[in-house]
């Protein structure tokens, strides 16, 4: 298992935590914490056991976004693991094919928002702030536009990244950036029970499904039709699919196997 510096990673029953733990610094984004996050989901999907993966950040704060001391030309971490970028991060998330859930503890700008986006579901406090302020410090959201236009309205988008406003987190469910905003007290309870209910399901048929979904949004029509076929037969090819269909034949609960 990897030392990590810059992140906690813990494993309790079919859930990983990945939590990002500078909250001196306001979880800041830097190459080694990105490349921390990358080799941690690597592991959770590696590990069988785990079935959900959760992100969120130590103290009040989720993430303030890119480690801007770095990009000004301040030296990077001394991780044990070598520095990745956010392009790397976002393919090994689209590819892991377990479900990532945001926990979106507090304030979250700029990659810190990236990062929540670029999770499958996000379920934020009511406290958190979300936003792209890049343009206030001469800066773009390269990074994370590509991940953010995949979910909010264009000209909303558009309008976050050109004024660089916060919005609240009730805000973030109405563009379609998070899922749910609980208050603060019951944000734990909301990410269990969102695990729960999602470690439930077949680990065999969430991953050929996740994959899919990435790899076909931005397919052409036809060719999204054909592939999606392709993937359907690959589902109904699964032990899980047959155990699936035998079970509600059964009217019993069904036994995944995870194949």
């Amino acid at each position: 298992m990897p030392g990590y510096a810059e992140i906690l990673y813990e494993v309790s029953g079919a859930v990983a935590r990945l939590t990002l733990n500078r909250p001196e610094r306001r979880n800041p984004l830097g190459p080694t914490t990105i490349a921390e996050l990358a080799s941690a989901l690597e592991q959770a999907g590696a590990d069988d056991a785990v079935r959900v993966v959760v992100v969120t950040g130590a103290g009040k704060v989720f993430s303030a976004g890119g480690d801007l001391s770095q990009l000004a030309g301040g030296a990077a971490g001394a991780g044990a693991v070598k520095p990745r970028t956010f392009p790397e991060l976002f393919g090994v998330m689209a590819g892991l094919g377990k479900p990532i859930v945001a926990r979106v503890n507090g304030h979250a700008m700029a990659g810190g928002l990236g990062l929540v986006v670029a999770c499958d579901l996000a379920i934020a406090s009511t406290e958190a702030k979300l936003g792209t302020p890049e343009i206030d410090v001469g800066l773009w959201p390269m990074m994370i536009m590509a991940n953010i236009f995949r979910n909010a309205p264009r000209k909303r988008a558009l309008e976050l990244a050109l004024l660089g406003e916060k919005i609240d987190a009730e805000e973030a469910v109405h563009l379609g950036l998070v899922n749910r905003a609980v208050p603060p007290g019951e944000l734990d309870a909301a990410v269990d029970a969102l695990c729960e209910k999602l470690a439930a399901k077949s680990p065999a048929v969430m991953r050929l499904g996740l994959r899919a979904f990435y790899r076909s949004q931005d397919m052409a029509y036809a060719e999204a039709l054909e592939y999606l076929q392709g993937q359907l037969a690959a589902v109904l090819g699964t032990e899980d699919a047959r155990e699936g269909l035998m079970a509600f034949v059964q009217k019993r609960p069904p036994v995944w196997k995870g194949r």
